[in-house]
């Protein structure tokens, strides 16, 4: 047994996943290699000096960019042939499982307990249930992706098509609490523009409530498509003089965003509390050396209008 197979595999001999014969003969390699057992003793010192430190949970905020980031990812990535999309290779999978066993015993575990589940459900719900076409509440977690968002034109109500197993459609008006979830849920994570445009347009109906300004906001910050941006700064308008949060957000998407549109609009937006420190101090850096002539020269013309600060 080679030294630089063993020491690629150290890691996993220290979390438990290498199988039985080949932890066997890592370990004998190691009775007999002084080098390979100082990397052992190197690595273990270091795992544990991790592990004194805390671990801190994600953000919602990271975790939705990072799922967008995902989705994206994927919508760009060189897809396989037709074949290769239908079939799959058991031969990999088991070879997965045989030098996993923990990935095997989690398997299993997620099988048995989701057939328990779904026993449970069907004996709980009845077919009288089934029949009448009563589903289940849907978490966010179960819901791969918002397909479709509609209005009924002249009416409050709200059409939504999402992706669990199979495509399934919600109806009911904007104060629906059901509704405002997936609208909340869409605007975050959907790999479709569009849905994302929908969203953000029907939740600027209701920047009142805080679960949909903070929508907002990471929408403005986040979203990988400037007319969904464009969207929720507009959505957010009304809170920019009296919320910090707001204002802060506004100035960010004014110094960093990279589309002229949403930059002028943010300088728009920012007109009532221009007297404001923080705005002041962005306006002077735009007036020195912002690119855009408009931005700047409209940043100059306020600051000249400003009384001066004692």
């Amino acid at each position: 047994m080679k030294c630089e197979w063993v020491r690629e595999n150290i890691l996993l001999h220290i979390y438990n996943e290498l199988p039985d014969d080949a932890r066997y003969e890592l370990e004998q390699h190691l009775a007999r290699c002084t080098e390979c057992a100082g990397e052992l003793k190197a690595s273990r010192q270091f795992h544990a000096a991790l592990s004194q430190f805390p671990v801190d949970e994600p953000t919602p905020n990271l975790v939705a960019a990072s799922r967008m980031r995902l989705q994206e990812a994927l919508e760009g990535a060189e897809q396989g042939g037709f074949w290769q999309r239908l079939t799959f290779d058991p031969g990999a999978w088991f070879r997965q499982i045989r030098l996993s066993p923990a990935l095997a015993a989690v398997l299993l575990i997620i099988g048995f307990s989701g057939g328990i589940g779904t026993t449970y459900k069907m004996m709980k719900s009845g077919p009288a249930d089934i029949a009448q076409g009563q589903l289940a509440p849907v978490t966010e977690s179960s819901i791969s992706g918002i397909r479709s968002i509609s209005q009924e034109p002249g009416s409050n109500q709200i059409s939504i098509k999402y992706d669990t197993v199979s495509i399934q459609e919600t109806q009911g008006s904007l104060n629906d609490q059901r509704i405002q979830q997936l609208l909340l849920f869409a605007a975050r994570n959907n790999y479709n523009s569009g849905v994302r445009m929908d969203s953000v347009d029907l939740l600027t109906q209701k920047p009142n409530d805080t679960h949909v300004r903070e929508a907002l906001l990471y929408a403005l910050r986040y979203d990988s498509n400037p007319g969904v941006r464009l969207k929720a700064l507009e959505g957010l308008g009304s809170y920019v003089k009296d919320e910090v949060r707001v204002r802060d957000a506004v100035l960010e998407a004014l110094m960093h965003d990279s589309n002229p549109g949403i930059r002028t609009q943010a300088l728009h937006l920012l007109e009532p509390c221009r007297a404001d420190s923080s705005v002041r101090v962005v306006l002077q850096k735009l007036a020195e050396n912002d690119q855009n002539p408009y931005i700047r020269s409209q940043a100059r013309n306020w600051l000249a209008q400003l009384p001066e600060i004692d």
